[in-house]
């Protein structure tokens, strides 16, 4: 005699998002003023780390410069031709300051606004590793961009010098290009971050990533061209090989956070 003993049917599975049962029971107006509470709580702390940069303000000023000036020639220094424009350098460096001492804090509150929608109580505590990679990665395209490629983008305009033209580079101008460069990078350097949750997420495998390397490589090229602040190959190739990299280093997390493929990799 066969006895057939029925399953409990296994509940279907959830996705990482889930808006509808996440947000139950918070209203729009609740999400915003929760939005207005970290925007807040990130303004004041970056205001903390801003007023903490002043303190401290002529070492750091000499730290950002220093690549500048290893390839000036000598004796040559950075110009400024309006009034306030020392000053304004001044405190876009303090701010920058801030912004970096106080990015773990920002980015917890930018996990803290997002953490509702979460349907899982295990994916909340995702919050550690999200305030690591992204304050990580920031840090790091920072300090690449500084040490590596603006101050090779720098030398190489300044190999046009010769003594019929003098390199004067004017002060703003010159820090204007390393702010847009340091956030370029930053962004970059977010990869292994998106990666990472993607992969958590089920919508990325390593072998999905692998499969498709010739498209992203494309597309890191073309992306390379857009947020790239001038427009010289060079420069362009400094900004793509490393994302190329760091599309690498992905494939490795994706397939240590999810190694056995899923739907991603259909």
């Amino acid at each position: 005699m066969n006895l057939h003993v029925a399953r409990r049917p296994e509940p279907p599975s959830r996705p990482l998002f889930d808006l509808e049962s996440g947000l139950s029971g918070i209203s729009l107006l609740e999400r915003l003023e929760d939005l207005r509470r970290r925007i807040v709580y990130s303004c004041i702390a970056i205001g903390v780390g801003m007023a903490g940069a002043f303190v401290f303000i002529n070492p750091i000023f000499a730290y950002v410069f220093r690549p500048i000036r290893s390839v000036l020639p000598p004796g040559s220094k950075l110009i400024y031709t309006q009034p306030a424009e020392a000053f304004g350098v001044y405190v876009q460096i303090a701010l920058i300051a801030g912004v970096v001492f106080a990015a773990p804090f920002v980015m917890y509150q930018v996990w803290k606004f997002v953490a509702p929608v979460l349907y899982q109580r295990h994916h909340r505590a995702f919050a550690l590793w999200f305030v690591l990679l992204t304050s990580g990665g920031f840090v790091g395209g920072a300090l690449f961009n500084h040490y590596v490629v603006f101050k090779w983008m720098l030398a190489f305009f300044g190999s046009f010098s010769s003594t019929n033209l003098a390199f004067m580079p004017r002060l703003d101008d010159v820090f204007g290009l390393y702010t847009k460069m340091l956030f370029g990078m930053g962004l970059v350097f977010q990869m292994p971050a998106v990666v990472f949750f993607l992969a958590r997420m089920g919508l990325v495998t390593a072998r999905f990533l692998l499969r498709n390397f010739k498209y992203a490589f494309l597309l890191i090229f073309i992306a390379a061209a857009v947020i790239t602040p001038s427009g010289d190959a060079a420069t362009q190739a400094l900004f793509a090989l490393p994302m190329v990299g760091l599309y690498l280093i992905g494939i490795v997390i994706a397939w240590i956070v999810a190694p056995v493929a899923g739907p991603a990799a259909d």
